[in-house]
C-alpha cells in the first residue's frame, strides 16, 4: 500500500517538529521512497518523483509548499490524514525523517545526487518532467 505525499509530508514534518525546509522535505521523503521501493519493491508514495535540477522532487508537493521557500515547512496540511503507525509505510516515513535529523541540506542534496543513482539517471539539465522509474 502506498500512501500521498502530502501524508507522507506531514508525517515527516511532525517528526521534525516542523523544522524542515521543502528541499529537505522533498530529499527525506525521496529517500525513504527508494529505500522502501528497493525492501518491499513497491512504491511509498502514489506520486511520481521527477529529477529536478535540486534532486528528486514530487511537483504536487512542492507546490503546496514552495511558498515558505527555504524557511520551514509550516503546517499546511490540517486536513490531511498521517499513515496509520501500525503500518510499514509510516516506518520508514518515520525512520527516514529521523536519520536526516542529523544531516544538512547539502548533504541530502550530496546523497539524493550520488553518481549512479536513480536522479542522475534520468536526470536532464534545466528540464522538468523527467519521471523517475515511469
Amino acid at each position: 500500500m502506498s500512501v500521498s505525499s502530502l501524508s507522507a509530508a506531514r508525517l515527516v514534518c511532525e517528526v521534525r517538529d516542523w523544522k524542515v525546509s521543502n528541499l529537505e522535505l522533498q530529499k527525506i521523503l525521496y529517500i525513504a521512497h527508494m529505500i522502501y521501493l528497493g525492501n518491499v519493491g513497491e512504491p511509498l508514495i502514489d506520486e511520481n518523483f521527477e529529477a529536478w535540477d535540486y534532486g528528486p522532487v514530487i511537483p504536487e508537493l512542492y507546490q503546496k509548499v514552495k511558498g515558505f521557500g527555504a524557511k520551514p515547512v509550516g503546517n499546511v496540511f490540517h486536513s490531511v490524514d498521517l499513515p496509520p503507525e501500525s503500518t510499514k509505510e509510516y516506518s520508514y516515513i518515520r525512520r527516514a525523517a529521523e536519520v536526516a535529523k542529523g544531516m544538512t541540506a547539502g548533504q541530502l542534496v550530496s546523497f539524493t545526487h550520488r553518481p549512479y543513482g536513480a536522479w542522475s539517471r534520468f536526470y536532464k539539465p534545466g528540464l522538468r518532467d523527467n519521471i523517475i522509474f515511469e
